[in-house]
């Protein structure tokens, strides 16, 4: 694949073969990122975890400490007291039934997260096609079907973002933007890895964490240390 020349010049400043500390890997990845717009900052953890076995599944959310710099669209499906709820919580969209043609047929997503009480899930369900490829179909493991729905809309907003392992077994997370400070981009990675170590499968046998790559949108990778996590 042919890279452009601000990438090329970007890569020249990575040395391939270097296993980076955190603090050194933000400052490089901040450096690297020439886009004209805010890059966001992404971590790639590729586990030594094979998803096709239940037991060997990793998916859960957290709360970055600085949020990931994007404004994080919520959709509730609720009803009643706990739609009027969601609305005082902030929620950018409250519905039920009336919202599943204008998504399975008017192809409407205008959102980024999904949150819905478990009552809601029959309705939900039957989204299940839309919302599962583009992985929007809310999981009582990240949060996301819960009777507390102004705890889940203030975590989404305050920068909470989910992990899954994708079908090769990596999970691919944002943790910021390019101007973002070292310190918050770091802070941030720190709460994160933390977070996916303690998720380890108890099935899991070898190595867990076989790769740690943090990347700006546009621009080259930079490798950490994965033995330092755990």
């Amino acid at each position: 694949m042919k890279r452009g020349k601000k990438y090329q010049d970007a890569a020249k400043q990575i040395d391939r073969s270097q296993l980076y500390e955190v603090s050194d890997a933000v400052a490089l990845v901040k450096k690297t990122a020439f886009a004209k717009f805010d890059e966001t900052i992404e971590v790639h953890i590729r586990t030594g975890c094979d998803g096709r076995h239940a037991d060997q599944q990793i998916r859960g959310a957290v709360v970055l400490p600085h949020g990931t710099g994007k404004t994080v669209r919520v959709l509730v499906f609720a009803k009643n007291a706990k739609a009027d709820e969601a609305q005082a919580a902030g929620a950018d969209y409250v519905g039920a039934e009336e919202l599943i043609p204008k998504i399975q047929n008017e192809g409407w997503l205008d959102f980024d997260v999904v949150v819905a009480t478990p009552d809601m899930m029959g309705v939900v369900g039957r989204l299940g096609r839309v919302l599962g490829p583009k992985g929007l179909m809310p999981n009582p493991k990240a949060g996301t079907v819960t009777m507390d729905v102004t705890k889940a809309i203030n975590d989404i907003k305050a920068g909470k973002i989910e992990y899954r392992l994708d079908k090769s077994n990596i999970i691919h997370v944002p943790i910021g933007k390019a101007s973002f400070t070292e310190e918050q981009l770091s802070d941030n990675f720190q709460t994160l890895i933390e977070a996916i170590v303690k998720a380890r499968p108890a099935a899991l046998k070898g190595t867990f964490l076989k790769s740690v790559v943090m990347s700006p949108t546009m621009g080259p990778g930079v490798k950490l240390n994965a033995a330092k996590f755990g």
